[in-house]
């Protein structure tokens, strides 16, 4: 799966100016390749974001978080979201537990034991 170019070129954009609040990629199946379906003005909200992911298909997306710390200090995170509505369609039927993991620790065997329970 390849992917576009200007996928990384937004999202350097959204890191280093804040010209985007998100952004939402789609995979375009007939390129075989990731693309940028949605850029989200500096003004959107969460509730704007929230609102460009299709209810029934799956996206990535990168959201520019604004917070205000416990000690009153202005700060952003950039989260990257892995959308998969319960109602997209799935290649491998009967799956009963989704696992994401970015670390050997997230996936060990306690956290299979806790997650089938």
């Amino acid at each position: 799966m390849a992917v576009h170019d200007d996928c990384k070129l937004k999202f350097l954009e959204l890191k280093a100016k804040r010209t985007f609040r998100f952004i939402v990629y789609k995979i375009e199946e007939q390129q075989k390749q990731v693309v940028v379906e949605k850029l989200g003005e500096p003004g959107q909200s969460h509730d704007d974001f929230a609102a460009s992911l299709p209810a029934d298909e799956c996206r990535y997306a990168v959201f520019d978080f604004d917070f205000v710390t416990a000690e009153s200090c202005q700060k952003s995170k950039i989260f990257f979201v892995a959308w998969s509505p319960d109602t997209a369609r799935r290649e491998l039927d009967g799956i009963q537990v989704e696992l994401q993991a970015t670390d050997p620790t997230e996936m060990d065997l306690d956290v299979f034991k806790s997650r089938a329970n």
